[in-house]
């Protein structure tokens, strides 16, 4: 399906709105264009009589006598009034058309950032990974944009033009068929010329998003990676990444300045040239006595109103070939298809979930991240995971919720596959704490409060404290109403970790999942959060991926991962008494004194929230 078609798919519910404003176009043009046929009554029936004995053409009604005779101020005045008419009636209708084709235009534009929304939010986390932020950024905002402006303003220009052209050729000939002369020797030179242009449009405006794409992204990265940029002294570096960036930008803009000048350049020129022609013809017509001065200098500038809107056609095209290639770029992106799909007959999860993997395998980019876990989790269980980066915890906690899905086995709640559930019914049964922590640019009451915005403030500072949050938040200048930078600029990273527990300890769903979400907390802290979490949520099937023994000593079983298989699994005893890998592990980092300084410091009652 080509972009254009594609496009209609979403732009047809805004047709009859554009047809109405193409139509009342036509009206416009249609007035504009009689205006040089009052001007040639002014000039050959008012400032001379050589239009006496003449019909007068679409307005013989003003020159038979009954508005004024010639050379007289009646005809002038009658003449003036009709003209005037004529323009305020052109404003009143392109003023209407502008107004209705820019609000069908924004209604569009609003839908397409909706449904590229919607796109992006329903596509998995490797399929949105492929495209970097830049591209993202460009395509939901600059594309459509451009997209829209296509469909609503382009097309609409191409169709006035292609009017003008009709109407203009169609009085040329009802005057004179000498005057024809010109457009149909110019007509082919600057078809030519317009095909040339319309293929190095095409490419500039690929190069120009492109490089637009890769700005936004630079910039996206050097906001994000603003302490990592300073703690690494590496501004010159990133500057000079900058400025190559920006240069290519500049660059594809000067391409395109380059390109339009040359064209302007010979389009100018051929105008040019037509226009001179024309009078030169029309001077000849004249003095011939085949023609009135007025009607000549109403042809002429039928001739040039010609020319001109064949340089307006070509103008357009550049930016219809501009529309098209970001068209392009939506279509791909609102046609890819997730790897997590809903199901056809979606379930809900009812009950308590009790939780199964059945020789569950991961495949994903042909690399394997999961290797047959077998693993049941009844509820309200408190479960462990530790390995080392790359194990596959992180990974088996995300394919619960089907962000990965299983390539091989099943994952099942109370007996039925995953993939049977509703993603959202699914996904709400788990609350998640991530390992990257991710803040909204908005007050710490509102990122805790993200599941439920309109809970009471009460519930914000109970869950708060749970979390070993309340103490730090009210030490800052506007407590729960403080606003955090984007992504949590401004907090350390402990603070962000108990800010992301308050908030999915607020969603109260039946599995809290924490994946690795106290690794940059104190083992005090972490201690009495995991403390705050057994003695309140006792009902709660609670899922832990740690690197620290402390943070899974309480739990009923873990399981050790390594190369995405499990290696060992037991109780805390169990697995010390096995000899293995977490014993190593457990004794490495009693070795560090973090154990020993743990069991000490609760002995004595000390730690810090």
């Amino acid at each position: 399906m080509g972009v254009f078609s594609y496009g209609m798919k979403y732009w047809k519910k805004h047709v009859p709105c554009a047809a109405l404003c193409q139509f009342m176009g036509f009206i416009a043009i249609a007035l504009d264009l009689v205006l040089p046929l009052l001007g040639a009554l002014f000039v050959d029936f008012i400032l001379t009589d050589k239009g006496v004995g003449s019909d007068g053409g679409v307005f013989s009604f003003l020159t038979d006598g009954r508005f004024g005779e010639p050379q007289t101020w009646r005809l002038f005045f009658s003449i003036t009034i009709v003209f005037a008419a004529c323009v305020v009636l052109r404003e009143i209708i392109i003023y209407t058309r502008n107004v209705l084709f820019q609000y069908n235009g924004l209604c569009f534009e609003n839908e397409m950032r909706d449904y590229t929304y919607k796109k992006l939010v329903e596509l998995d986390s490797g399929t949105v990974a492929a495209y970097n932020t830049g591209e993202l950024l460009t395509t939901m905002n600059s594309d459509i944009i451009t997209f829209k402006e296509m469909l609503s303003r382009v097309l609409q220009n191409l169709g006035d033009s292609f009017f003008v052209l009709v109407l203009s050729f169609t009085l040329l000939a009802l005057n004179s068929l000498w005057m024809l002369i010109i457009p149909a020797v110019v007509g082919p030179v600057l078809l030519f010329v317009l095909v040339r242009y319309t293929r190095a449009a095409r490419r500039v405006s690929q190069n120009i998003r492109n490089n637009n794409a890769r700005m936004n992204l630079t910039v996206q990265e050097n906001i994000n990676a603003v302490r990592l940029i300073r703690s690494f002294a590496n501004e010159d570096v990133e500057e000079r990444k900058f400025d190559a960036v920006n240069t290519g930008l500049r660059d594809s803009y000067y391409e395109q300045v380059d390109v339009s000048a040359k064209f302007g350049l010979a389009f100018n020129t051929i105008r040019h040239v037509a226009y001179v022609s024309t009078v030169a013809i029309g001077a000849v017509l004249v003095l011939n006595g085949a023609f009135l001065v007025g009607i000549m200098t109403a042809c002429i500038t039928y001739v040039s109103k010609i020319m001109d809107h064949l340089t307006q056609v070509s103008n357009n095209l550049y930016q219809l070939q501009y529309g098209l290639v970001s068209g392009g770029r939506i279509m791909e992106f609102l046609e890819r298809k997730t790897r997590i799909p809903e199901p056809e007959r979606p379930q809900k999860v009812s009950g308590r979930p009790e939780i199964e993997l059945k020789n569950v395998s991961v495949t994903a980019e042909g690399k394997p991240l999961l290797k047959h876990i077998d693993l049941k989790i009844p509820f309200g269980k408190k479960i462990g995971f530790m390995g080392g980066t790359g194990s596959g915890k992180s990974v088996l906690l995300k394919s619960l919720v089907r962000i990965y899905d299983a390539t091989e086995g099943q994952i099942l709640i109370n007996g039925k596959d995953v993939r049977e559930y509703e993603l959202d019914d699914l996904r709400n049964v788990f609350a998640y704490v991530f390992q990257d922590v991710f803040l909204f640019s908005n007050t710490i009451d509102a990122n805790i409060a993200f599941y439920a915005p309109n809970v009471d403030k009460e519930e914000v500072m109970r869950v708060a404290e749970l979390a070993q949050a309340g103490g730090f938040i009210r030490s800052l200048p506007q407590g729960y109403e403080t606003i955090v930078g984007e992504k949590g600029l401004g907090l350390s990273g402990g603070q962000k970790q108990r800010i992301s527990i308050a908030r999915a300890l607020l969603k109260n769903a039946p599995v809290l999942v924490l994946d690795d979400a106290s690794s940059a907390l104190d083992v005090i802290t972490e201690r009495k959060l995991m403390r705050a979490i057994k003695d309140n949520y006792p009902d709660r099937t609670i899922l832990i991926a740690a690197h620290r023994v402390s943070s899974l000593a309480d739990c009923d079983e873990i399981l050790y991962m390594q190369d995405g298989e499990i290696i060992e699994r037991g109780t805390f005893e169990e697995l010390i008494a096995q000899n293995g890998r977490f014993a190593e592990i457990y004794r490495m980092q009693a070795e560090e004194g973090v154990v020993d300084d743990l069991h000490a410091a609760f002995e004595a009652g000390e730690g810090s929230a």
